[in-house]
């Protein structure tokens, strides 16, 4: 055991002993090696530069007929305290997933066979009374949730003993995995009795029993004909609104649902020990390789994170290639991350896609090595304090204990063999993706003594983020009118109609936050200022009267807002609702959709320059006061305007797919007074911008290009001006007024590669010549074909191209 150790939660940072940090880690399942092969995986590790090592601990592997073995007694693939000493003595931190349930294509979801054995009752009801297609269970049914605390009974004590706090490696613990995945990505809803029941008082608490009969078209005192128009999805006999509510609500509840389970599995671990280090809740949502749905794992599960003391979420995506169509998914869903978390609860990644992206190992897909650096690189910069890179070593599959007769008798369904694409494979081999997941822990290691205690700084403009935009998940097959409103939601919402909004904004050179318009206590945005940024907003004709009043009193009181897509028309249960476009004096005259012989297309007014008419996918046609901004070209219709409301507010209102045409959005934006604090405009799109600053003014510049080509700029901070220049899908992170002993890094156009011990700088040469300038009454020197060269700014310091070595030593004598 090594010397107790703290980490906490704080100011969105992670502090290990005090002191901000950011943890590297890496998924190494032990159960799928053998006990000699465990030294070599966490030495390679180790030598990617990872200080903590993250794996699932199975129930599925753990349980067997003699009890639970968790020291290896039956089965070497069963010491887990075998392996959390071994992490100890390399000095890595360990991030514990027990379950209950893990994924991890194990079968069961980890979960062992005789749970759904015995508690057959778990399994799910869904859709008019069809037990669930998956593997998943009813996460409160009581027999499943006793079964779950025997084994946190039995793991959690093992866990408790070996916390950082009690010199053992573990520093923080997950709670079960992507819950409420298996039921998402089935369409099946927890329709038991006993759900319905808890349903039905959830209801009257919350409407009233008059109210819910009005709201469904069912009595909650009648529990035949409540279950019957739940399990059937209010198709039955009911309204359009009660079959939209019903829906609506059905997602609501379920968020309550998740919230108790996670909750009292929290509960469990703390009376079983686990104290004073972070819970940790995983997030699903990516899907088909984007992440536009990743959100509804944040409207799913933030009930049982967001303002908990102690406890955060992380992301768990997969999305391949980083690139000028994926990019926007990556930030936005760290921002939304970020939009429900309290002042102390930083974001982290739990699954943090690494390897090449052929999971089927039928070469179906090959991702290219560097984009797990591009996107670390991104997701550092967002505040990310704890990466996991997954799966970082694969493995192999033993069998079970006993035989199922589904052919193969292995602990997982995909085969002998296991995680074929990670950077260290089944066998021990380094993989292509290796030394580039090792370059992205570089260059995190090169600024973490800055990085670590940083935030994002950000434009003028924050996006919006509706919970209730992602209530998704559940669609009855016969609800064709919810059918039709999921269509509509998911084609408008967060990042805007074809992604545009989110997209223009990043690639523009914009770095913005996002806010919960929810208003919920416990997010950082429960109030909007509006004398604070623009709020920009993607909007489908769906928005809940709430947050239409909501954003009505903020133009009302001065804010400046930008709304992109459909002027919103109703509430969420399809009812007329205007209340913020009767605040902006607007009305919708007519929807205006491209067919396959009809293509809508607008032109920009004279303040947008010389625009060329543009086809759209959609328009509307706006009635009401404001300047007109873009018109349909087909009867000169107003289709987006700039409003001024009464009291000093402004609205400007996009009511079309207007394509990603940078130049257009930068003057769009302008309108409402946004102004990019970095410019840095590449050769052609691609190149994504950001900073973080720390309380001493410290700052360090995000660069990051994921267009196929390089790309030559000229970057403008403040009064910096550097001519750059990036390969084709490379990123940096300049310092700007770092602070050293006696002098300042006023600026470098290479990243640092560590702290350095006051007297000197460590720069990480790129392929192209760089410079640097530090201000000093100081000599300085420096390494190799480097000069140094006083100037009336500073000392200069020069280098050429392709250097023998990537280190720069520049020192202060």
């Amino acid at each position: 055991m090594r010397n107790p150790r703290s980490i906490r939660l704080e100011g969105r940072r992670l502090l290990v002993d005090g002191v901000p940090r950011i943890l590297m880690a890496g998924e190494v399942h032990y159960f799928r090696l053998h006990r000699e092969d465990w030294a070599d995986r966490l030495d390679k590790l180790i030598a990617a530069g990872c200080d903590a090592v993250a794996s699932y601990m199975p129930w599925l592997v753990h349980e067997t007929a003699g009890g639970v073995d968790l020291t290896g007694r039956t089965s070497e693939y069963r010491d887990l305290a075998g392996f959390l000493e071994l992490a100890a003595e390399r000095d890595l931190l360990v991030i514990a997933r027990p379950g209950p349930f893990v994924m991890a294509e194990l079968k069961n979801e980890g979960l062992p066979f005789r749970i759904y054995r015995d508690h057959p009752d778990a399994v799910p009801l869904g859709w008019d009374g069809k037990p669930a297609g998956s593997k998943t269970l009813d996460y409160l049914e009581p027999g499943y949730v006793a079964e779950a605390e025997q084994w946190y009974a039995a793991i959690m004590p093992m866990l408790a003993e070996r916390l950082v706090s009690k010199g053992g490696p573990v520093a923080a613990v997950q709670l079960d995995n992507e819950v409420g995945m298996l039921s998402w990505v089935t369409n099946t809803p927890e329709l038991t009795d006993r759900t319905l029941a808890d349903l039905a008082v959830w209801a009257f608490r919350t409407w009233g029993r008059e109210g819910s009969i009005s709201r469904y078209g069912a009595d909650p005192d009648d529990p035949a004909g409540w279950a019957s128009q739940w399990r059937s999805g209010g198709t039955l006999d009911g309204t359009v609104a009660q079959q939209l509510a019903l829906h609506h609500d059905l997602g609501a509840h379920h968020r309550d649902r998740y919230a108790q389970y996670l909750l009292r599995l929290r509960d469990v671990a703390l009376q079983h020990g686990v104290d004073g280090v972070p819970f940790l809740v995983n997030l699903h949502g990516t899907y088909a390789g984007r992440g536009r749905h990743f959100p509804i794992g944040i409207s799913q599960l933030s009930k049982s994170y967001a303002g908990v003391p102690q406890m955060t979420s992380g992301s768990d995506h997969y999305t391949g290639e980083l690139t000028v169509e994926k990019v926007p998914d990556l930030y936005v869903m760290n921002a939304f991350m970020a939009a429900v978390h309290d002042a102390d609860q930083p974001i982290t990644s739990l699954e943090f896609e690494a390897g090449t992206g052929d999971y089927g190992e039928d070469l179906s897909s090959l991702t290219s090595p560097e984009t797990a650096e591009l996107k670390t690189r991104l997701c550092v910069a967002q505040g990310n304090r704890l990466v996991n890179y997954y799966l970082f070593a694969g493995g192999h599959n033993p069998p079970l204990d006993d035989a199922v007769g589904d052919g193969n008798d292995r602990i997982a369904f995909t085969g002998e063999r296991h995680g074929f694409a990670a950077p260290v494979d089944p066998e021990g081999r380094l993989s292509t993706t290796y030394a580039a997941t090792a370059s992205a822990v570089r260059a995190v290691r090169g600024a973490e003594h800055l990085l670590a205690d940083m935030d994002e700084e950000y434009d003028d403009i924050v996006l919006g983020y509706v919970p209730d935009h992602y209530l998704t998940e559940y669609c009855h097959p016969a609800a064709s009118v919810r059918r039709a409103q999921v269509g509509e939601l998911e084609r408008y919402r967060g990042m805007g109609p074809r992604d545009i909004l989110a997209r223009a904004l990043l690639l523009s050179g914009y770095s913005f936050r996002a806010v919960d318009l929810s208003g919920a206590p416990t997010s950082a945005g429960a109030t909007l200022d509006p004398a604070g940024p623009v709020v920009a907003l993607a909007t489908p004709p769906v928005l809940g009267r709430t947050i239409q009043e909501r954003l009505a009193a903020f133009v009302r009181a001065g804010g400046r807002l930008l709304l992109h897509g459909r002027v919103p028309v109703a509430d969420d249960d399809g009812t007329p609702c205007t209340v913020l476009a009767d605040e902006l004096g607007l009305k919708v005259d007519d929807t205006v959709e491209g067919a396959p012989h009809y293509f809508p297309s607008v032109r920009a007014a004279a303040w947008a320059g010389d625009q060329p008419e543009v086809r759209v996918g959609m328009l509307e046609h706006l009635a009401g006061d404001g300047e007109v901004l873009v018109a349909d070209v087909a009867d000169g219709s107003p289709v987006a305007v700039d409003v001024r409301v009464a009291g000093g507010g402004r609205a400007v209102v996009l009511a079309c797919d207007y394509p990603c045409h940078l130049d257009f959005w930068r003057l769009l934006l302008e309108r409402v007074g946004v102004r990019r604090r970095i410019v840095a405009d590449g050769n052609t799109p691609g190149l994504v911008v950001t900073s973080t600053a720390d309380g001493a003014g410290q700052r360090l510049v995000h660069l990051i290009n994921v267009a196929p080509v390089p790309q030559d700029f000229t970057l403008s901070v403040d009064d910096v001006v550097l001519e750059l220049h990036l390969d084709a899908r490379e990123g940096r992170i300049l310092p700007l007024g770092v602070h050293l002993a006696d002098a300042v890094l006023g600026w470098s156009t290479a990243e640092l590669d560590g702290r350095g011990d006051g007297s000197t700088v460590l720069l990480r040469r790129s392929s192209s010549a760089g410079q640097a300038l530090i201000r000093t009454t100081r000599d300085v020197t420096a390494d190799g074909d480097a000069t140094a060269v006083r100037s009336e700014q500073g000392w200069l310091v020069s280098w050429p191209a392709d250097g023998a070595t990537d280190r720069l030593t520049v020192r202060l004598s």
